[in-house]
């Protein structure tokens, strides 16, 4: 079915119906919206945003040096060339996702400002139903679509994680979320201090250091850090040589990736050899007397975490240069003028940057129904970390951690399209993922094993996520070297996926 339906449903809603309706615009709802062009060119889609326009955490935040922390050859679209350097800039993500677009007619397929508060399954019309409010108008909507695919992003747009510490209403200062910038915050001459020594934290603070009188890095444990040149010295060279864009993108792409894996492998292997990789890198703009304990040194092994990338290692010039600081402590409560820390020192600051975090959404905290039971989601168990036991006809898109989020959203894309031709195939309208028999007692496990990633905002919502399962296709595996092999290859019809 190409065109939409319209279907009364009653005096003061219509229905607009879908053969699919992708939820979100960002990085993975663009790309969703191009696969399905090219590969299910005869379905009707569209795709519904509740921001003002495309780009979700690239529209979402507004704190002074936004960037990525993947590089863009594969953070970027496979089908869609990088050809600026590999770090980029919010604003540039934003021109090359409106350049997918409007490359490929999308823009019609796309509702911006359309609030989804629930949507329900009903087994007997085999149909998802979303209530939709416009929230430019106000004005009630409803969709219907025969395949929900969820590409809304896994943290809440509207507000970051702060923790509640004592004493913050004491606080005479500023206090911010990177995720809530005020675009008017002035903090030109102030002493500025950030709490947390993550990617935001690390892109933050090289970027305030010029203006700010001083800035101050407070982490309760270190991270580690990647340094390195924001240039791809091979993309370069064949630039150099004149090779075509779209051969440039697939080579780098492909010796990023291999690079990539060799280091997750040694991050297993031989970590203490990473660490001192990791930390050479460091000396080598601080200086080999420059002692890295304790903020440089975690106690945990590299990619425990997400390793964070530091361009051009702009954040330890700015540790250099006087203008920047760390401080490794635990804060005991907010003062009129600052934060008190365990150790009994005080830092003052004008402005505090919580630098905290954010609160994963879970299907994007919107009330769901199947035919008529509100959905408990940790009780579902994940089918290759993309579909869900028990609920039909819906996938959603979570991408990797140690790799670049649009690596898995390609893979997911790619899945949804087979499926949705195999069950016109099929002649078929459903599909639900179901334990085997010889499934149903497994072991059921977290979604993302602990001991192999346990950033906070992971560890924090495990209670709302789906659980996995002792096996494949059970388990929402961070192996992008093994799914892009096997996701393209999975059997359709090996039981795990029942028809009807």
């Amino acid at each position: 079915m190409a065109d939409t339906a319209t279907l009364e449903a009653g005096a003061d809603t219509a229905t607009e119906h879908f053969d699919i309706l992708i939820v979100g615009a960002g990085i993975s709802g663009v790309g969703g919206a191009y696969h399905l062009t090219q590969q299910c060119p005869d379905k009707s889609f569209a795709v519904l945003e509740t921001q003002e326009s495309f780009g979700g955490t690239w529209l979402t935040h507004k704190y002074p040096g936004i960037r990525s922390d993947s590089d863009l050859y594969t953070f970027g679209y496979r089908f869609k060339p990088w050809t600026s350097a590999p770090i980029a800039s919010a604003d540039e993500i934003l021109k090359y996702m409106g350049e997918v677009i409007d490359e490929n007619d999308l823009d019609h397929h796309i509702r911006y400002n359309h609030t989804i508060s629930t949507a329900s399954w009903d087994g007997t019309a085999k149909l998802w139903t979303l209530e939709v409010t416009n929230t430019e108008t106000g004005e009630q909507k409803r969709f219907t679509c025969n395949f929900l695919w969820m590409c809304q992003g896994y943290y809440r747009h509207s507000e970051g994680y702060t923790p509640e510490w004592e004493g913050m209403d004491d606080y005479k200062g500023t206090i911010v979320h990177p995720q809530t910038w005020p675009e008017d915050l002035d903090y030109t001459d102030k002493t500025v201090l950030v709490v947390g020594s993550g990617a935001t934290a690390a892109t933050i603070i090289p970027a305030m250091a010029p203006d700010a009188a001083h800035i101050t890095m407070l982490q309760r444990s270190p991270t580690y850090f990647v340094t390195g040149r924001n240039a791809n010295e091979l993309a370069d060279t064949l630039r150099e040589l004149e090779i075509k864009e779209e051969w440039i993108h697939e080579i780098v792409r492909r010796k990023i990736l291999h690079d990539q894996a060799q280091v997750t492998k040694m991050s297993f292997e031989h970590p203490d050899l990473l660490k001192e990789e990791l930390f050479k890198g460091i000396k080598e703009i601080l200086g080999d007397d420059y002692e890295l304990a304790p903020h440089f040194t975690p106690k945990y092994r590299p990619w425990r975490q997400r390793l964070a990338f530091v361009p051009d290692g702009d954040l330890f010039h700015g540790i250099k240069s006087g203008k920047a600081s760390v401080i490794t402590d635990e804060i005991v409560r907010f003062t009129e003028k600052g934060i008190l820390l365990e150790s009994g020192e005080t830092v003052e600051a004008d402005i505090i940057v919580t630098a905290t975090g954010f609160n994963m959404s879970v299907l994007g905290d919107i009330e769901f129904t199947i035919d008529g039971e509100p959905l408990n989601f940790h009780e579902r168990v994940g089918y290759r970390g993309m579909m869900f036991t028990g609920i039909p006809n819906m996938a959603w898109v979570f991408g990797y951690f140690r790799a670049s989020w649009t690596l898995r959203a390609d893979l997911v894309a790619d899945f949804v399209c087979r499926l949705v031709q195999h069950l016109d195939d099929k002649g078929a309208s459903v599909v639900t993922p179901e334990l085997r028999p010889e499934e149903v007692d497994m072991k059921l496990l977290p979604w993302v094993d602990p001991e192999n990633f346990n950033p906070g905002y992971v560890m924090r919502a495990a209670h709302l996520m789906p659980q996995s399962g002792d096996r494949q296709p059970w388990q929402h595996s961070q192996d992008y070297w093994m799914e892009k092999d096997v996701i393209p290859a999975a059997d359709l019809d090996d039981g795990c996926l029942v028809y009807e």
